[in-house]
């Protein structure tokens, strides 16, 4: 049984959406047939809090959906404060791989996940010391990003990250994008084009499904208005003041709620503002466990997919879109380039909003306010759309064939063609 070891510092009970996808795509590999390990710390993203079941311990090992979870000690602090972060992500890029050499055994292949960038550190390390190639996944560019969104400027610390960046795409026996404009950038940058193969975001169709609107407000106690929905990070990258500015535009719209489900390193400020701009149309909930996720979604009658203005982000896909396509809900999508290419013209599932322009979301909110039968259409062109490209099953199986390859051999169940698996992942 081929062994694959997942290094990350995300993982449930964590409800972001780094956790969520990897803990989803480990689950989903040993159903056919891996054995999977996950050497990741102790709970505490994004508040820097630890809950107390995990409290004073220095490792731990569970189990969960047959999956072994090795927890080790890292410095922990609260997603804010870019000097604590760094900290926080050299910390576990720099000890993890020490502290849980030997409880992780032998892997046959190291999965490791791009932001944070430091993690590399302890991938390459255990794939030196334990004789086995990993795979660098990326699903966002980081130094660039860091960059490009200003959070990230003291140039001896981009020279080494680029430097890290670098060095791990060329040791690594295969480079994971998520999307197309990751994998077209790297090779941009001189990656060769074979090193680099794209799989997908997906969901997990047979959780998110569609509801009746009208029994999951009654389970959260919603009320009937038109509710305009975000549910994930409330970070940097998501520029959600844009949302408060056209809230503050249809405060008069007596009928329309907006309502913002999460945390992050950003929600603090954007109910300090609210509060000053008197938006009363708005509401802060607290996060919700991720299986309660479709109920959120389900209950609303758009949900917005948001991000802020940068160039690299035209290559994103937010994770969040497919889930709420699987929903069949319509989405707002604040994301120009190939999410807007997959979602608004191909699957014809969002209404494109350019992002952090606050007029423009106003005007789409209203305008699906005013026209609920374009909210409806949009949401079965997007169910449709993910059962047949986004189902989560089959990433996996992709998955299962590129790891087979790589390793040369059947290695997990039973094998996909790999010429069938280049098709599939370049066509996404």
């Amino acid at each position: 049984m081929t062994h694959i070891l997942f290094v990350t510092p995300y993982y449930p009970p964590e409800k972001a959406a780094p956790a969520i996808r990897l803990s989803e795509t480990a689950k989903r590999l040993v159903e056919v047939g891996y054995e999977v390990t996950v050497l990741t710390t102790f709970p505490n993203y994004p508040t820097g809090i630890v809950p107390s079941e995990y409290r004073g311990q220095f490792m731990q090992r569970e189990a969960h959906d047959g999956v072994h979870i090795v927890r080790v000690w890292s410095y922990i602090t609260a997603n804010k404060g870019f000097f604590r972060r760094i900290l926080a992500q050299l910390s576990f890029g720099c000890l993890t791989a020490f502290l849980g050499w030997k409880a992780v055994g032998r892997p046959d292949m190291i999965i490791v996940e791009c932001p944070p960038l430091f993690d590399a550190i302890a991938a390459r390390l255990l794939s030196r010391g334990k004789s086995c190639p990993f795979i660098f996944l990326v699903s966002d560019i980081w130094p660039t990003s860091a960059v490009q969104l200003g959070v990230l400027r003291n140039r001896l610390l981009i020279w080494l990250s680029e430097r890290l960046e670098w060095s791990t795409y060329l040791r690594a026996c295969s480079v994971w994008a998520v999307t197309e404009g990751i994998r077209d950038t790297l090779i941009r940058r001189g990656l060769a084009p074979e090193q680099v193969f794209v799989l997908t975001n997906g969901v997990d169709t047979t959780r998110f499904r569609p509801r009746q609107q009208h029994e999951a407000r009654i389970e959260l106690g919603w009320d009937e208005r038109f509710t305009v929905l975000y549910v994930g990070t409330h970070g940097l990258a998501q520029g959600l003041s844009t949302v408060l500015d056209a809230a503050e535009q249809l405060r008069e719209q007596y009928n329309i709620h907006f309502i913002f489900a999460g945390d992050g390193a950003a929600k603090a400020d954007l109910v300090t503002q609210a509060r000053e701009q008197g938006l009363t149309n708005i509401t802060f909930i607290d996060p919700v466990p991720h299986d309660q996720v479709p109920t959120l979604i389900a209950a609303a009658d758009v949900c917005l997919v948001p991000l802020r203005r940068v160039p690299l982000f035209e290559g994103a896909l937010p994770s969040k879109m497919y889930e709420v396509m699987a929903c069949e809900r319509p989405v707002l999508l604040g994301v120009d380039g190939e999410a807007r290419r997959l979602a608004e013209q191909e699957a014809h599932a969002a209404i494109y909003v350019e992002p952090e322009n606050a007029d423009a979301l106003a005007s789409a909110i209203l305008h699906l306010y005013e026209h609920p039968e374009i909210a409806q259409t949009l949401g079965r062109n997007g169910r449709a759309f993910v059962e047949a490209r986004f189902d989560r099953k089959r990433l996996v199986e992709l998955l299962d064939a590129r790891i087979a390859t790589l390793l040369g051999s059947n290695s997990g169940g039973e094998a996909v063609n790999p010429v069938a698996v280049e098709v599939a992942t370049r066509s996404d």
